[in-house]
């Protein structure tokens, strides 16, 4: 019955791209005669679209129909197959990557202008001498203003092929001046790991972000630098990470485990079983390590969370992971759009199944995490799902659970208060960037002769800044107080000034300042 309900959609969404092709070389009539052959499971399928395509009323773009054939397909399957259209693929294979060709600025549709939050340092628009709150006009003379200010014409006009130039128009508020600047368009490196750093004396800091192709060789630079620093304990902070290339995480795994160590099992329909071991010595196999975890870390993040707890090589801390145990294969179509159809699942090495259960509805599964909250599991741990029948123990006996995602051994809290929700759905919609981007273009002028360490160590966020947030966010008229999260509010404030005037890696700096699950680790 499971091979069968796997089998039959994936064969008739290959069907529907071969049956489009197959359209232009066949006209109706031969099809109508008897082409096609009554008993394949796909016939009808194929028939309709060929059908639709050549005799509907009205026309229909033939490319939507597959698009939306498939995706319906998909959708009775796992929560986690699907199609990537070609308009879409492009972004997510340069995440993937790790880099994307372009000149290297972040910026905002602010109002009706591309302005730049900052330059990538050593990109291609910082050496051209483009600076933060600079305004992109046009792009070889195309506008980029005005109706044409969307991120589309953005990534059509100033990205394209490596070593080609293009010519930007920039308006700089500051100055109230107009230059014209050619920039050569590079490879600009998406980095996947942050941190890097000694947060104490002997305790160093990693936070990946997502598993990309680079992700390993970015975090060994970064594990060889902290090693040099005697450090002998790693905080390795996987929150927020959905995922990606299972390779790399067990490239990650392999810096914390003596050769031979079995660090993931997958399994297909058919029960054949595969495992991975760690392969060569790592950079940091002895010493303490903890994993920091929440409900929005997924997969490959779980891959390794899960592994170094069932081999007693880690400790976990924060919350219970998101539970996504299916293995993804892409496969392309040639008109650049892909499927990625599950075809195994992980298993960590004690046996247990990271994906927790799914059914057929879907928007259950995906509101989990508010269903976690609702039933209280966010603020107490006892509340956690740990069902008998799921009980595995690691290597050294400790008792651990399947049944979806992976559970901490150190437990924090989630504040669940409607403020302080509130202030979490804010900070992740991007209005509190917005927000300051707004600030700083009259205030940008202040922190133009203060380094980053004065800003770190001196600065305080001022109370204009705090009551425009209050403002634009509308909490005030709502009625909502929200007293005791001000101090959260102005650190956060504060951290995104930093982002923005001199750089992400200080504003990880002072959001790790005031992190609960940083001095869970500090206090055990």
């Amino acid at each position: 019955m499971q091979s069968r309900s796997y089998r039959a959609p994936l064969i008739i969404a290959l069907a529907v791209v071969f049956g489009m092709c197959l359209g232009v070389a066949f006209d109706f009539d031969r099809r109508a005669m008897g082409f096609w052959p009554s008993n394949a499971p796909a016939t009808k399928l194929l028939q309709l679209i060929d059908y639709i395509e050549s005799d509907y009323v009205d026309a229909v773009a033939a490319d939507s129909i597959v698009d939306l054939t498939v995706n319906r397909l998909l959708e009775q399957l796992d929560p986690h197959s699907a199609y990537i259209s070609s308009q879409l693929y492009p972004s997510i294979e340069d995440d993937m990557r790790g880099d994307f060709v372009g000149v290297g600025i972040n910026f905002y549709l602010y109002q009706d202008t591309i302005a730049v939050i900052r330059s990538v340092i050593d990109g291609p628009a910082a050496a051209a001498g483009i600076a933060s709150g600079d305004r992109i006009l046009t792009a070889d003379g195309r506008p980029l203003f005005g109706a044409h200010a969307d991120r589309d014409s953005v990534a059509q006009w100033i990205r394209g092929p490596v070593k080609t130039p293009v010519r930007l128009e920039v308006f700089r508020p500051s100055a109230d001046s107009l230059f014209v600047v050619d920039v050569m368009r590079e490879r600009i490196p998406l980095a996947s790991v942050e941190g890097g750093q000694m947060l104490r004396p002997g305790i160093g800091y990693l936070k990946i972000n997502r598993f990309t192709e680079t992700t390993e060789d970015e975090f060994i630079l970064k594990l060889k630098d902290l090693t040099a620093q005697q450090m002998d304990t790693v905080i390795l902070d996987l929150r927020d990470n959905p995922g990606g290339y299972v390779g790399s995480a067990l490239g990650i795994l392999d810096q914390f485990m003596p050769s031979g160590t079995l660090l993931l099992t997958t399994k297909n329909k058919q029960g054949r079983k595969r495992n991975s071991y760690a392969e060569r010595r790592g950079l940091f196999e002895k010493g303490a390590l903890y994993v920091l975890l929440n409900e929005q870390s997924a997969s490959s993040a779980e891959i390794v969370a899960g592994a170094l707890q069932d081999q007693d090589r880690a400790i976990i801390v924060g919350r219970r992971s998101f539970g996504k145990g299916l293995v993804q294969r892409e496969m392309g179509f040639g008109d650049g759009s892909a499927v990625r159809l599950t075809v195994a699942r992980y298993y960590t090495p004690s046996g247990r199944s990271i994906q927790r259960p799914y059914g057929t509805d879907r928007s259950a599964y995906l509101e989990d995490i508010e269903a976690r909250i609702a039933r209280g599991e966010m603020q107490d741990s006892s509340l956690m799902p740990q069902p008998d029948s799921l009980t595995f123990v690691t290597s050294n006996g400790k008792r651990v659970y399947g049944g979806g995602g992976i559970a901490p051994d150190l437990f924090v809290p989630l504040p669940t208060s409607i403020e302080d929700q509130t202030l979490r759905y804010l900070n992740r919609s991007g209005l509190m960037s917005y927000v300051v981007f707004d600030y700083l273009e009259n205030h940008r002028s202040e922190f133009a002769d203060m380094t980053a360490h004065e800003f770190i160590e001196h600065y305080k966020t001022s109370s204009d800044l705090l009551e425009k947030f209050m403002d634009d966010a509308q909490l005030k008229a709502s009625g909502m107080s929200m007293t005791n999260q001000e101090a959260q509010l102005l650190s956060l404030l504060k951290a995104e000034l930093a982002d923005q005037v001199y750089g992400p890696q200080y504003a990880l700096q002072l959001l790790l300042q005031a992190d609960p699950m940083i001095d869970k680790v500090f206090a055990h």
